[in-house]
């Protein structure tokens, strides 16, 4: 594996290594690789000629500053995973590589309500930054295809979303959620929690099986409210919200119709560290 910290060594290199008509795979991160990571990796190998890593810590997707400085950093650990999974290269830029001084950093995009319910209501501005970095990862890698996990679904949606608004050359690979063996979902906050902390964060998975096994037997309203006070009985909890949505709009629904398109979003703050999940609730 090659680990390139700039821009112009990571082109000069993929274009050296571009003979024919490889296919180029692209998993970006923000480090703290993890099963969820590896998972990513290992089908882009497997459909892809050469694999591209990139770990980018991205201010502009932040809203706290003590979240920016406090998200796990372990660049020597993330590279020796990477190297075992064979990954072709790893670009890691710093802050200043991916946001020169003076360069606009802008994205004219209408997401819609796509970004501003669920996580952004929450997170203001927060998609609006994650958009403008993967759009300028898209445009340095220039991936055949980008792999994503499920997981992060409205930021799955988001990406969708402007990749098909911007017409840009590369398939958006979504990939299901990895999770522990309790159900926990695999997520690198997960580092961040006390070990009673990690021991209850398994609820939520518990809360969003509840809500899978009785949907369609409970009125939708009611099944949200059952499963939202269900994650607020636990006192260690700060729950933030509890939606059961359709995939297309991420907006509230209100029957059960169109069942292959309903998903459950939640988000949940567990000693300061927060934590979202969903399920579909017919797949």
């Amino acid at each position: 594996m090659k680990t390139l910290l700039h821009i112009s060594d990571l082109q000069k290199e993929l274009r050296a290594s571009l003979d024919g008509n490889k296919s180029i795979g692209f998993v970006p991160t923000m480090g703290a690789i993890h099963s969820g990571h590896i998972s990513l990796i290992k089908r882009s190998k497997q459909e892809n000629d050469i694999t591209v890593c990139s770990i980018f810590v991205n201010p502009i997707q932040f809203n706290s500053e003590v979240d920016l400085t406090g998200y796990p950093r372990m660049i020597e650990q993330d590279s020796k995973a990477l190297i075992r999974e064979e990954v072709d290269f790893l670009f890691a830029p710093d802050v200043v590589e991916m946001y020169p001084p003076g360069e606009e950093t802008q994205l004219d995009i209408d997401f819609g309500r796509l970004d501003k319910v669920m996580e952004g209501k929450h997170r203001p501005g927060h998609f609006k930054g994650v958009a403008i970095v993967v759009n300028k990862l898209f445009d340095i890698v220039k991936p055949s295809r980008a792999y994503f996990g499920s997981k992060d679904f409205q930021q799955l949606t988001i990406i969708q979303h402007m990749t098909e608004s911007l017409k840009l050359p590369v398939e958006i690979v979504p990939c299901k959620t990895i999770r522990e063996s309790d159900g926990l979902a695999m997520s690198s906050r997960n580092l961040k929690l006390t070990i009673g902390e990690r021991q209850v964060a398994s609820e939520i998975y518990g809360v969003l099986m509840f809500t899978k096994a009785n949907a369609d037997s409970i009125p939708v309203r009611k099944l949200q409210v059952i499963a939202q006070k269900r994650l607020a009985e636990n006192r260690a909890f700060q729950v933030d919200y509890f939606e059961i949505v359709d995939k297309r709009t991420l907006l509230p629904i209100n029957t059960w119709n169109e069942p292959e398109q309903i998903i459950a979003c939640t988000a949940v703050n567990i000693g300061g560290i927060r934590l979202i999940d969903n399920m579909e609730l017919f797949s």
